[in-house]
């Protein structure tokens, strides 16, 4: 029997529980892992189980504090989140009705019971494997719930031989978990990550812009492919190949969808492609589909049915539960492509979801065997502590607003069951129409999205590039592009952030706001990382009123739009109008975002040379700038730099000082060009910088109602400190409805006489009935039907907010 390589090894000791957190008798077993955790097990034979599966990988908790009353017939346990009680030795589940059962647990200080088999219809469920199916197919169930509980069956689930592979379960067993957490769910999620281990911190390119185009690429056409980009000045950092990079049967090239061996004719030298690609900052994702096996048409198929002692074979079967047929794949079939530069693989296999597990698994720990390239696989998603995995890819997903409207809460609700790194389609992949404005408002919510991928099927008249639209959708597309390859300083930190602590890059309103779930108008609603928080468009526009009318909820606090620096006071609804070019995204008080300056090559992804920094007034601040390789695995070994942006927000009176506070030197940089922006802020009376407190000379100017302060050449292992000082520096610039309706009323392609009367109704102090009356004469002065309806539901708005 085949033994797997040394590198899928897993620790069977990090899977056994600490004995004096178990009770156990001659049937239950009862593991209390944590103040909040419970493992359950129940077997007529009085087997338990210790081995690691794929959900539950680390048992091995401190004990945590807990009360035990004991007797022959009952077990209680307490904790200050829960009472257990237990008949022993009976079967978990007792009669019918849930307060005679033989197991349940109470949340102390609520009235919630749990007992097994608890329909538990108030959790607000998780992620699904992908939508490339119905949309409107139920979630799988999650972690959070307005219960303050859930219990997760690791019964059926993959599990872990002592070098790495993975089996199917021989027996039935009771094996469940139960997260007992109230309201504190960032714990629940903590002990989640414990049990089943922290999320991966991703490559730093894949927070660039991916290409993904079903078409025929040869590597000429991927030399044109990024001229084009880089001529209209689009980034991008990853090019994915679909299944028509690999040898294909030339008369039928639906034959030989498996394949790992390059097409001469497409690609004569992969090694100088991949090389070339590298040179000039792009990475390559490679579509590998293995359901077919590994066919005759593979450059190493004779030498694998030479050392399999097969003869006149023409198809090895595929089967990820064969030890053997693992070495195979790897070691013959995926090793020759780790070697020519391919930067990962995406993992097209939709048809058992065990099998998918596996291969997601295999996949991803087959890199930890290198130090120098760090895990990345890009899959569906396999469900089980699918975290753990990578990038999930949401499948061929339907254009259309239906699609978009469902995509920014599906991302919020992966956060209840811990996952942040979803891959949609931006633009949709399939159907629908191609429609300029649905094209902006993908490639806008892509900005603000976990992953951005531009993606859509084969046909002449499908249009991802921003240049194949008109001038307006173009130019917008290519902002929001470069925005996106500015944000990755900001968007890697908080990537970082979800790696080492478990803080999910996306979150919903709902964590905070409960009622927000059920509120359709605010559903979508998502904080992106620590300081920003989007409320995405995902509907058709006003034609009449070139706006689209977006109503706002803003949490508690004081909260300013990241564009235009508008101010608005928290706990409130807004209604809120914006043209194509603009998206509601904000920023809160105090907010620090780090961006960079985009260098000469649009496509580097690296940490940047040159820094711009927008800090927002209303509240002091410190955020931590988290920078490495971006690219190894050696930040685990302490090579990454973490800069501390520590800003004092007095009244009349700023200091940021920018030093490092962890890490080594060496890891970014040696000096760096600093553009700070201060939101809202007027020419200061004194401005003075300081490198470890030494005076140093610092270029100041006001520009869009901000204060910039540029610091060239600070070399990024010293201390600068910003000092700004004057009086009503701040500009308080607060959000006016009367403002948005004045531009509305300003960009109207209407008679400008009318445009008076309009302003002079809409404006005074009448009451709402008089208005709608006077805006109704006007159709005698030339104003059209069409105008007059858009200016009453403008009244009713008014009237609403």
């Amino acid at each position: 029997m085949a033994n797997l390589d040394s590198h899928f090894k897993v620790n069977y000791q990090n899977a056994i529980s600490n004995p004096k957190s178990i009770f156990q008798g001659s049937k239950y077993r009862i593991t209390i892992l944590s103040e909040r955790l419970i493992r359950f097990e129940y077997n007529e034979k009085g087997i338990f189980f210790d081995q690691p599966t794929e959900f539950a990988r680390f048992r091995n908790f401190s004990v945590p504090e807990f009360q035990v009353e004991e007797n022959d017939k009952k077990l209680v346990i307490k904790t200050k989140y829960f009472i257990l009680k237990y008949i022993k030795d009976k079967p978990f589940i007792g009669p019918k009705y849930a307060p005679d059962q033989n197991l349940k647990v109470s949340l102390t200080n609520s009235d919630k019971i749990w007992y097994y088999n608890h329909p538990e219809v108030r959790n607000y469920g998780a992620t699904k494997t992908s939508l490339e199916n119905d949309i409107n197919e139920p979630l799988e169930k999650g972690l959070y719930s307005t219960d303050g509980f859930t219990s997760i069956d690791d019964s059926n689930n993959l599990v872990f031989m002592e070098d790495g592979f993975l089996v199917k379960p021989s027996e039935k067993r009771v094996d469940t978990y139960l997260f007992i957490y109230r309201r504190d769910f960032g714990l629940c999620l903590k002990d989640y990550y414990t049990l089943t281990g922290y999320p991966p911190l991703i490559p730093r390119y894949a927070l660039g812009i991916w290409w993904h185009k079903d078409v025929i690429y040869s590597f000429k056409d991927t030399i044109k492919l990024i001229k084009t980009f880089n001529n209209h000045n689009v980034p991008l950092s990853i090019i994915l190949l679909n299944e028509f990079w690999h040898i294909k049967d030339k008369n039928n090239l639906n034959k030989f969808k498996t394949g790992f061996t390059f097409s001469k004719e497409l690609f004569p030298d992969p090694y100088e492609f991949t090389n070339y690609m590298h040179d000039r900052g792009i990475h390559i994702g490679l579509n590998i589909d293995p359901v077919e096996g590994i066919g005759y048409q593979e450059e190493k198929f004779k030498k694998i049915t030479n050392e399999l002692g097969l003869v006149n074979a023409r198809n090895i079967p595929f089967n990820i539960f064969d030890r053997t047929f693992i070495k195979i794949y790897f070691e013959n079939l995926i090793k020759p492509l780790d070697s020519l530069g391919i930067d990962f693989y995406w993992i097209d296999y939709k048809y058992n979801l065990q099998s998918l597990k596996a291969l997601n698994h295999y996949h991803f720990n087959n890199y930890i065997k290198d130090n120098r390239y760090r895990p990345l696989v890009f899959s569906r998603n396999g469900l089980t502590a699918s975290h753990l995995y990578g990038i999930h890819y949401s499948g061929p997903t339907n254009v259309g607003y239906d699609t978009l409207d469902y995509l920014p809460s599906f991302n919020s609700s992966a956060s209840n069951i811990g996952v942040s790194w979803w891959s949609h389609d931006i633009g949709g992949f399939k159907g629908g129409k191609e429609d300029p404005e649905l094209y902006r408002r993908y490639v806008q919510l892509g900005t603000f999205s976990p992953i951005f991928r531009l993606a859509c099927e084969r046909g002449h008249y499908y249009k991802r590039e921003p240049w194949e639209w008109d001038v307006l959708t173009y130019t917008i597309a290519k902002d929001y592009c470069n925005l996106r390859h500015r944000l990755i300083p900001y968007i890697y930190t908080e990537g970082y952030k979800y790696h080492k602590i478990g803080l999910p890059l996306i979150q919903p309103l709902y964590y905070t706001y409960p009622e927000i779930y059920d509120e359709p108008k605010y559903k979508n609603e998502y904080y992106f990382g620590s300081e920003l928080l989007v409320k995405p468009i995902t509907k058709p526009k006003d034609l009449t009123m070139n706006r689209c009318v977006e109503e706002i909820f803003l949490p508690k606090g004081i909260w300013y739009d990241f564009k235009t620096g508008k101010k608005f006071s928290g706990d409130r609804r807004y209604i809120a109008f914006y043209k194509d070019e603009d998206y509601p995204v904000f920023a809160k008080s105090g907010a620090i975002i780090p961006l960079a300056i985009l260098p000469e090559n649009l496509n580097d992804t690296n940490a940047p040379v040159n820094m711009e920094i927008h800090v927002f007034p209303g509240r002091s601040n410190i955020y931590k700038l988290y920078e490495d390789d971006g690219i190894s695995r050696l930040h685990e070994e302490g090579y990454y730099i973490i800069t501390a942006i520590d800003y004092t927000y007095l009244a009349n009176n700023y200091t940021l000082v920018i030093k490092p506070i962890e890490g080594k030197s060496g890891i970014i940089p040696n000096n760096r060009n600093y553009k700070i922006r201060f939101r809202n802020t007027k020419q200061a009376e004194e401005i003075k910088g300081y490198i470890n407190d030494k005076e140093i000379a610092l270029e100041a100017y006001e520009e869009d109602n901000d204060l910039i302060i540029i610091a060239n050449n600070v070399s990024t292992v010293t201390e600068l400190k910003i000092k700004c000082s004057g009086k009503n520096i701040e500009i308080d610039s607060g959000r006016l409805i009367k403002e948005d309706i004045n531009n509305i009323i300003n960009d109207l392609n209407i008679i400008t006489s009318l445009k008076e009367d309009i302003a002079a109704i809409i404006f005074n102090e009448e009451a709402i009935n008089k208005k709608r009356i006077a805006l109704k004469k006007l159709k005698k002065k030339g104003l059209s039907d069409e105008f007059i309806k858009m200016f009453i539901k403008l009244l009713d708005y008014v009237k609403e907010f």
